[in-house]
């Protein structure tokens, strides 16, 4: 495929490009790990706030891009915030995560949730979006993001996080059908908000079905997969050219399943190796990851090592260097810059094969 020179580095490896080296970007990108967004975070407290006030999102969402000239900038947000604009009552506490009160359990809680509108709802996410797009300009790719419908279920359902998804389960498999209907209005409204991110600027989207990887195989095929798909077809209906990143967390079991929602991109964790993964998936299908974030805790001489032994695997092309999940809490910022100087010197350091 031909990129335009102009494109953005990211952006054309997502649409299949064959480029020098693999783009590189970081989930959980601006974080607690950098001092500038913790100075931040003690003069504005609330979460809610940094990540649905315009100029605190847009600060937040380049501190890293200022920093580190990562290929991909994503919006500063939480997957939970479409959640407000359908009726869904939730704050996220400091030190405790997010709560969500009352928790939705009932037919009758989920019959009276909205559509989202989020024109209306999250004003906010025009600006943040349109703001980034501008700064950035080609030199990286803006990325939105929304939780997938399980996921999403899963919260509004535990009412905060959860290690066992207990009370999620128990509707699973003794009221299938009001957890149905709970996903299939979620399904709706985060695919809407998927493609008004699009339509505000965002140039990928990666749905994030975090809690995913604790369904058993013929639970994933219910509860997950089959609205992963309707979200990735109607962004596909209205935004053909938008590439889309599915991630799960605990994946190495269901990747062949991820494949079949339809994704561009396939985000991959850490507990598979690099090389089985790319030849579990399908040549067309794009890999993102998977470096443990624990390297970050290293030495310069593993963290470097752990790249080029990665980039090896995944092979020349469809490739984008991230890591397996989220930037830890206390990662050194200085590992940080060196993975990004080393990621952008991978073509100088190691010959790759097609």
């Amino acid at each position: 495929m031909k990129g335009a020179d102009n494109m953005p580095y990211l952006l054309r490896a997502a649409r299949g490009e064959i480029l020098d080296r693999p783009p590189v970007w970081m989930m959980r990108q601006a974080g607690r790990y950098m001092k500038v967004y913790r100075d931040l975070r003690d003069r504005y407290p609330s979460f809610r706030e940094r990540s649905e006030n315009p100029n605190l999102a847009i600060e937040i969402s380049l501190q890293p891009w200022h920093a580190f000239q990562p290929d991909g900038v994503i919006m500063f947000s939480d997957i939970l915030t479409p959640l407000s604009g359908m009726g869904v009552s939730f704050d996220i506490i400091p030190n405790k995560g997010p709560v969500i009160s009352p928790a939705i359990r009932t037919l009758k809680q989920i019959e009276d949730l909205h559509d989202l509108e989020p024109e209306e709802s999250l004003p906010f996410v025009k600006t943040i979006l349109q703001s980034l797009r501008k700064e950035v300009g080609n030199q990286s790719t803006v990325l939105g993001f929304v939780g997938a419908p399980w996921t999403l279920a899963a919260y509004a359902i535990e009412g905060k996080s959860s290690k066992n998804y207990t009370i999620t389960k128990a509707m699973a498999f003794s009221e299938p059908e009001i957890l149905h209907r709970l996903l299939s209005k979620i399904t709706n409204s985060i695919a809407t908000y998927a493609c008004h991110q699009i339509a505000c600027g965002a140039q990928i989207i990666q749905l994030f079905d975090s809690w995913a990887g604790h369904l058993s195989p013929q639970d994933y095929e219910s509860f997950a997969l089959p609205y992963q798909q309707q979200v990735i077809h109607k962004i596909k209906k209205i935004y053909p050219d938008t590439p889309v990143i599915l991630y799960i967390n605990s994946s190495a079991g269901k990747l062949n399943q991820m494949e079949c929602s339809k994704a561009d991109i396939v985000s991959i964790d850490w507990t598979i190796d690099m090389a089985e993964a790319r030849q579990r998936l399908s040549n067309h299908i794009t890999i993102q990851g998977n470096i443990d974030p624990g390297i970050l805790f290293g030495s310069h001489k593993v963290i470097k090592e752990r790249i080029i032994d990665t980039v090896q695997k995944a092979g020349k092309g469809r490739h984008i260097l991230n890591l397996g999940h989220g930037v830890v809490v206390g990662t050194p910022e200085e590992n940080v810059r060196y993975f990004f100087e080393i990621a952008k010197q991978i073509d100088k350091l190691t010959t790759l094969t097609i």
